[in-house]
């Protein structure tokens, strides 16, 4: 019993924790992040020119690929834009534009998305010009000697038909000659996702043979306004040769992450719901690095560095890169993986530790999803499944539990013959467990195995993009955000906001409702601190749960409800008493104060 009663308290002091961790500390940061970006939203729609940003220089860096010493950036979006002659981007997913200088995708907006659930709101926007303070692009070019003349970098000016426009069905053709002879040709495609393919034909009418360095990158001037979580990686990321590698922005402002002689693979950055990324030709070896640059403007870069090609004079040599600038749909990114042979490129989206129960229950949301619509029924679909799949488990874990209820009587008649002897005790406990042929721990199995399953499902339900903004019904729009309504101000009947570490929803209210049931389907613990915690954990992860996904609590109030059918059948067909009711009322009555009688 103090064992029992160590271990309990031990729970409930890590509740605590945990409890507090979210409201004294990750609430009061969101809201600060949530501030911070709706300042840098207005600051972005008001500001204006001041001084126009220089240019990168088309040096190499000893350790990787790309120019540096870029100026701070200043420049209004809309000057940023009129600055060089561009080609406009319009596709079913994608609009933007290519600047010419450079031949870099610094442009680009994503049609599918909006900043809000108000399909009103602005679209997503993915790469804005490096003369902005927000800059974000790709860019690709090459490293040169003297031989080879001015090569292909920031700053060159690459030529492009009158009036070409890059869509689906039309690539557009950009040609650049330098003063040694040699043409570089690039065409640039788009298909109806997020996937571009650059192919540089590159032609050497000189005296003298060339060789070349092809590199790209892709660079950002900031972090995403809302910092990640421990359990979504932001940041940089690719598979280099055949290994997995990510690094976190915090990591690689302290020290560059580099690798040499790599064949194969792809690097990028990705933030939770959008990526970047760059795959190069698979059968030349590269260098790559991940990098913070200071020097001027500050700015995050993942870039690479192929060996040196030769152009010998009369001759010319084609490379072919991909760049991936877009939102992570998982069909389209399992898609592109298969299509381009990219080696690992659903990694991309972060299914976690339990990657294969992860992507396994978003296709099987995702199959209920295109059936019936809604992202909120497939999950509902989704943990019947589930819940039946482990049935069997649930059945031993509550007929274990029944049996343990019919040796009550039996255990209390050891206690009261062994009295404080708790040596004896314990041994006469586990004899009679042999001889009834019970395992008291039998019931703790299928609750330890379903724990890779619930955090499988929040995983699914906080980092795919399919999630976000997915209504289910009523007042819920967007399963991915909390629930927005609150008991503080009546659910919305009083003109306040009520603030984060108070915020408790319907559905929060409505999961605390179905685990208080839950809990009452078993007796009473005798022991006193086992009934607090029996009392008080639906409350407390009542509050706890506020803040979570609205899909996650949707899913745990209904795998209550579940629960409890599922349990009193079991309890039902093992002539074991269904301990509800008698508890609800064991609850609500009112008990006598000490001087009443």
């Amino acid at each position: 019993m103090q064992n029992n009663r160590n271990y309990f308290i031990a729970i409930a002091l890590s509740v605590l924790i945990v409890l507090g961790w979210q409201f004294l500390y990750m609430n009061p940061r969101i809201e600060a992040q949530r501030k911070a970006e709706l300042a840098r939203k207005a600051a972005q729609q008001t500001e204006q020119v001041q001084t126009p940003a220089a240019g990168g220089t088309t040096t190499a860096q000893p350790s990787g690929a790309a120019p540096s010493g870029q100026a701070p950036a200043t420049t209004s979006l809309a000057d940023a834009l009129a600055k060089n002659p561009r080609v406009a981007i319009d596709t079913v997913s994608l609009a933007g534009s290519i600047n010419l200088a450079g031949a870099r995708l610094d442009d680009l907006r994503l049609k599918g998305y909006h900043e809000t659930v108000d399909d009103s709101s602005p679209i997503i926007t993915l790469f804005s010009p490096s003369e902005t303070k927000d800059g974000y692009f790709s860019e690709i070019g090459y490293v040169g000697n003297d031989a080879t003349g001015t090569v292909p970098g920031p700053t060159t000016l690459w030529t492009a038909p009158e009036g070409a426009k890059l869509t689906e069905k039309t690539p557009v053709t950009l040609t650049y000659k330098n003063e040694k002879g040699l043409t570089f040709e690039r065409t640039i495609s788009v298909d109806e996702h997020y996937m571009f393919t650059v192919t540089d034909k590159v032609t050497n009418a000189g005296d003298a043979a060339a060789a070349l360095s092809s590199y790209g990158r892709v660079t950002r001037y900031n972090k995403p306004a809302v910092a990640s979580t421990y359990v979504l990686h932001e940041g940089f990321i690719g598979v280099i040769g055949d290994s997995l590698v990510e690094s976190k922005y915090t990591a690689v402002e302290e020290e560059p992450v580099t690798h040499t002689a790599a064949k194969g693979g792809w690097l990028g950055i990705t933030d939770k719901y959008w990526a970047a990324t760059i795959i190069p030709p698979q059968q030349t070896p590269y260098d790559s690095r991940f990098s913070h640059f200071t020097d001027g403007q500050p700015r995050f870069q993942a870039d690479y560095k192929q060996e040196a090609v030769t152009v010998a004079p009369g001759q010319s040599i084609e490379l072919k890169n991909l760049v991936f600038a877009g939102a992570k749909e998982v069909p389209v990114i399992d898609g592109y993986e298969a299509t381009y042979q990219i080696p690992r490129f659903d990694r991309l989206i972060d299914w976690g530790w339990f990657y294969f129960i992860t992507k396994p229950m978003f296709k099987l949301m995702d199959f209920f999803f295109r059936y019936f619509g809604n992202f909120g029924v497939a999950i509902l679909l989704t943990t019947i499944v589930v819940k039946a799949l482990f049935f069997p488990l649930a059945s031993k874990q509550y007929a274990s539990m029944a049996n343990m209820k019919r040796m009550q009587p039996k255990m209390e008649e050891l206690k009261a013959k062994f009295g404080d002897d708790r040596m004896g005790l314990q041994q006469a406990t586990m004899q009679l467990y042999k001889d009834e042929k019970i395992n008291p721990i039998a019931g703790c199995w299928p609750i330890l195995l379903q724990i890779p399953v619930f955090f499988a499902l929040y995983k699914v339900i906080y980092i795919t993009i399919e999630m976000r903004h997915a209504p289910f019904f009523g007042w819920i729009q967007d399963l991915s955000a909390p629930d927005p309504t609150s008991f503080i101000n009546l659910f919305g009947l009083l003109p306040f906001t009520a603030p984060t570490f108070l915020h408790l929803g319907v559905w929060p209210l409505i999961m605390g409702v179905t685990m208080f049931v839950q809990m009452r389907m078993n007796p009473t613990p005798p022991d006193p601190t086992q009934a607090m915690i029996f009392n008080w954990m639906p409350l407390v992860f009542t509050f706890m749960l506020a803040s979570f996904p609205a899909g996650l609590v949707i899913y745990w109030a209904w795998n209550n409800t579940l629960s409890v059918l599922q349990q009193s059948v079991i309890m039902k067909r093992h002539g074991v008493k269904i301990e509800l009711f008698d508890n609800l009322k064991g609850f609500f009555k009112r008990k006598p104060a000490p001087n009443e009688k």
